[in-house]
């Protein structure tokens, strides 16, 4: 059993399609079915069952599956942790909540890219609860969250401090009396909701109306039009409300501070690339 069999057998398994998993591979579709056919072999068992909706695992591949993703996660780790130190190469999968990736981190990429060209940079951005939950799962290899987090399994830095201010319309001039109109968040992984209703119910609102929407845009959006506020990092509401018919109010100080971590796997050794990364001093 080789490893190049493993990783065929994972893509096949996560495309459902001999055809797709030889695009994503870049492999002829007979070459793969070929290496498919030699790992059932060699198991003396069939992995896949064959049908009209593409390829589906047996119980046997099922199990399989588990074991293959292990057995590529340590060999990938294993490459990282012998590359030379002097020169990171190889891949870096970096993720950060959007107000991090577009207030900080362009400056940074674009620094250490300058310095170490042949490292495969790539940065996804999401919530802080999915970029933790890859970064568990070893699809990224570190991500900028809010914090503090406490997971056992994972490791952070803190790295950027943040303020926190209500966006509003560009006429408002009450803090107390903007509480009281819509709060618009983001619907998933809103790390501010337990902030919001803390500080609506301190202000005295007590049957706060809270909209949720799919993304941050959206949030701007409503802002703009009138329909409510939103608590955002001053770093982006100040470059909102140059931008648009907004401003950012300041809030009671204890709801202002916001800690940006940097969060990687315990387990996993740090490779070059990230090793390097962490060594670039913030801008």
């Amino acid at each position: 059993m080789e490893s190049g069999d493993l990783r065929i057998f994972c893509t096949v398994a996560e495309e459902g399609s001999i055809t797709r998993a030889a695009q994503r591979l870049q492999y002829v579709p007979s070459n793969v079915t070929g290496r498919i056919r030699q790992l059932e072999e060699g198991l003396q068992t069939t992995l896949f069952i064959r049908s009209n909706r593409g390829m589906e695992l047996t119980p046997a591949g099922k199990i399989l599956l588990g074991y293959a993703r292990e057995i590529l996660n340590l060999l990938d780790e294993a490459k990282k942790s012998v590359q030379a130190e002097d020169k990171p190469r190889g891949q870096l999968r970096i993720g950060a909540i959007e107000s991090t990736a577009a207030a900080y981190l362009p400056e940074r990429l674009a620094d250490y890219y300058a310095r170490y060209p042949e490292v495969s940079l790539s940065l996804n951005t999401g919530n802080s609860a999915v970029l933790m939950q890859q970064v568990l799962n070893r699809e990224l290899d570190g991500a900028f969250v809010y914090g503090p987090v406490t997971h056992p399994q994972l490791k952070q830095i803190p790295s950027y401090h943040e303020e926190l201010v209500l966006l509003t319309g560009v006429e408002a001039e009450s803090l107390q009396e903007q509480l009281h109109k819509p709060m618009l968040i983001l619907s998933t992984g809103c790390t501010h909701r337990s902030r919001v209703e803390r500080l609506l119910a301190e202000a005295g609102v007590h049957h706060p109306r809270i909209m949720e929407f799919g993304s941050l845009e959206a949030v701007i959006g409503g802002v703009a039009s009138g329909l409510g506020v939103a608590l955002l990092p001053r770093s982006n509401a100040v470059t909102i409300s140059k931008e648009s018919n907004m401003k950012a109010m300041t809030l009671p100080k204890s709801y202002r501070e916001l800690v940006v971590h940097f969060i990687f796997h315990r387990n996993v050794p740090v490779s070059s690339a990230l090793r390097a990364f962490l060594k670039l001093d913030n801008p």
